[in-house]
């Protein structure tokens, strides 16, 4: 069993742990993951660790509440358990050696953002960051991002805050001004990924991408979260658990992976309001 040593919600949706796992805080780098389990009945989840503090053995996770299990994990409170807390898993990012870094991160794809960024500018890398939100009311990690890079750009779809747009729409004008970059690290949702990898491509610069397909045991066995890559011109099957979650954006087959993401969503749903409504006939 896991003690959740603090809880904090970032806003309506989002949700901040710190989980007290020594043994996965000691080895954990920017880019892994971890799988956890609520309880004993619970599904296998993965989560990108946002953060660690060895000195208190505590690994931050940032989740989403979207399914049964993240709603389940959002009524647990400081000071209780959860089952299992498995990681560090995955291959941490590459960061040594980069001078110059542009990291994009959209929604809670910031959470995974976010330590990649304190890593590079730790190790005295020139750390641009791009933030995307939907609105003013779920942006998440500004004053984390602020600290860790030296310029910050934040946007909004609607334009209630930041810049009104996209997060391609300072990442084209920046290279179109002449900007270059070591490399693009982008980490949301698929379709932005696919539109910072086509906005980045006429201007040769590198994109790696963080994928998140459907994952069960994070060790390569089940094949669930398989992604196609296209690598010299024929179509290669690699696994995001072992193989990543970092990939070249240049070869991702993001049309695939989206196709494959959508296939659970009414699963996914109905699991999600029927844990809400057993939530809610146990506070009655």
């Amino acid at each position: 069993m896991y003690k959740i040593l603090s809880r904090k919600p970032l806003n309506a949706n989002v949700t901040q742990i710190e989980v007290e796992a020594p043994l996965v805080a000691n080895k954990a780098k920017p880019g892994q993951f971890i799988i956890l389990r609520v309880d004993e009945e619970g599904e296998r989840v993965p989560f990108t660790i946002a953060g660690v503090d060895k000195s208190r053995g505590a690994v931050k996770v940032i989740f989403q509440i979207v399914g049964a299990t993240t709603e389940a994990l959002n009524h647990k409170n400081e000071g209780d358990y959860i089952q299992d807390f498995a990681g560090p898993l995955g291959v941490p990012t590459k960061v040594e050696g980069k001078k110059k870094v542009c990291i994009i991160g959209g929604g809670v794809g910031c959470a995974i953002a976010m330590p990649i960024a304190q890593e590079l500018h730790r190790l005295g890398a020139d750390v641009t960051s791009i933030i995307g939100f939907r609105n003013k009311d779920i942006v998440i990690l500004e004053d984390e991002f602020k600290d860790c890079s030296n310029k910050l750009i934040v946007m909004t779809d609607d334009g209630s805050y930041g810049r009104h747009g996209n997060v391609t729409l300072p990442l084209k004008e920046m290279l179109e001004n002449g900007e270059t970059f070591d490399e693009i690290i982008t980490i949301g949702p698929l379709i932005m990924m696919k539109f910072v990898v086509l906005t980045a491509k006429p201007f040769n610069v590198p994109v790696t991408v963080s994928m998140n397909p459907i994952m069960i045991d994070g060790t390569g066995m089940c094949g669930g979260c398989r992604l196609s890559l296209n690598i010299d011109g024929k179509k290669v099957t690699k696994f995001a658990c072992v193989d990543g979650p970092d990939f070249n954006g240049y070869e991702v087959d993001f049309d695939e992976a989206m196709s494959r993401n959508r296939m659970y969503l009414d699963f996914e749903r109905h699991a999600y309001e029927k844990t809400c409504n057993l939530f809610r006939k146990e506070n009655k």
